[in-house]
């Protein structure tokens, strides 16, 4: 059985680059000790992650990424763990690449680590560089370009 089950979706047929999300999010999963689990990966515009983002956080603008888990801290289902769904706005995804001089695959590769570690029950009260959460997120992002040369 493969460990890992992950779902690409795109909210308007918009190309995504399907191997760069497999592999990081098998990277990510690798690093952090994850068994056999199931991730889904949408992919939106700002508009549609607007509208969830102020359905499920009060918050009337549209974000980069959002994590719905599907189990709770130590629940599982069976013997693959169901860990949620991850929806990122490409749009915004794109900006923040513009904003933090980066390449728009390293900006995704970002976002994909920060949705899977909200999967995991990890959380940040800021954006600032020293949360732990964010630290973390940095360091896997480094592994992985590393590992990629």
């Amino acid at each position: 059985m493969e460990p890992y089950t992950i779902d690409i979706a795109s909210e308007d047929g918009t190309e995504v680059d399907a191997e760069l999300v497999e592999e990081t999010l098998v990277f990510t999963l690798d690093h952090l000790g994850i068994g056999p689990c199931e991730v889904s990966v949408s992919f939106v515009s700002d508009e549609a992650i607007r509208r969830l983002n102020d359905r499920y956080r009060s918050l009337d603008e549209p974000t980069d990424v959002l994590s719905f888990p599907q189990e709770e801290e130590g629940e599982s289902f069976g013997p693959v763990r169901i860990l949620g769904d991850i929806v990122i706005s490409l749009d915004t995804m794109e900006r923040n690449a513009l904003v933090f001089d980066v390449e728009p695959p390293i900006e995704l590769r970002r976002l994909l680590i920060h949705g899977v570690l909200h999967l995991l029950g990890r959380d940040h009260a800021t954006n600032e560089e020293r949360e732990e959460m964010l630290l973390l997120q940095e360091k896997i992002l480094g592994h992985l370009l590393r590992s990629e040369y």
